[in-house]
C-alpha cells in the first residue's frame, strides 16, 4: 500500500504488516498475532472472545473500505482478518509455547487450505464480509483441532 493511503488500509494492513512482499498473512499472524494472544490470552476466554469480536467489526469496516479504495477484491495487503482468526483460534487456549505454535500452525493451514465451509464463505460472500469471515471459520476449525491436538498430545 502506498503511503498516502487512508488509515482504513492502514488498519486493514495492521499498520503496514500486509505490505510484507512474501506471505504477509503469515507475516501478520506471527507478527502481530501470537504477540496480541500472549497479552489476551491472559485473560478469561470470554474476554478473548469480546477482543476478537471487536477486531471483526472494525476488520469489516476498515477491510471492505480497503477493498473499494484499493480497487481489488481481497486484496494481499489487508491481514486484519488474518489477526482476527488467530485470535479466534486461540480463544481459551493457555499462553504457552505448544498451544502458540499448534495454534499458528493449524490456523495458517486453515486459511491456506480453505476446506468447506471456508471456501464456500470466501466464494459466496463478498467486500469485507467476505475477507473477514472466511479467516474466523479457519480460526474456528483451529480452535477446534487444536484442543484436540493438544489433548491427544497430552499437551
Amino acid at each position: 500500500m502506498k503511503r498516502n493511503h487512508s488509515i482504513h488500509c492502514m488498519l486493514a494492513s495492521v499498520l503496514a504488516l500486509g505490505n510484507s512482499p512474501i506471505a504477509p498473512g503469515t507475516i501478520a499472524t506471527l507478527v502481530a498475532g501470537v504477540p496480541c494472544f500472549i497479552l489476551v490470552g491472559r485473560f478469561s476466554w470470554q474476554v478473548q472472545l469480546v477482543f476478537a469480536g471487536a477486531l471483526f467489526f472494525i476488520g469489516l469496516y476498515v477491510s471492505g473500505k480497503a477493498e473499494r479504495e484499493l480497487g481489488k477484491t481481497d486484496p494481499g495487503e489487508v491481514v486484519i482478518d488474518e489477526l482476527c482468526g488467530y485470535m479466534v483460534a486461540m480463544a481459551g487456549h493457555p499462553v504457552s509455547f505448544p498451544s502458540i505454535a499448534c495454534g499458528f500452525f493449524l490456523f495458517r493451514l486453515f486459511d491456506i487450505w480453505k476446506p468447506w465451509p471456508i471456501r464456500w464463505a470466501e466464494r459466496s460472500l463478498t467486500g469485507g464480509t467476505a475477507i473477514m469471515v472466511d479467516d474466523v471459520m479457519a480460526g474456528i476449525c483451529a480452535n477446534l483441532s487444536g484442543l484436540l491436538v493438544l489433548k491427544l498430545l497430552s499437551l
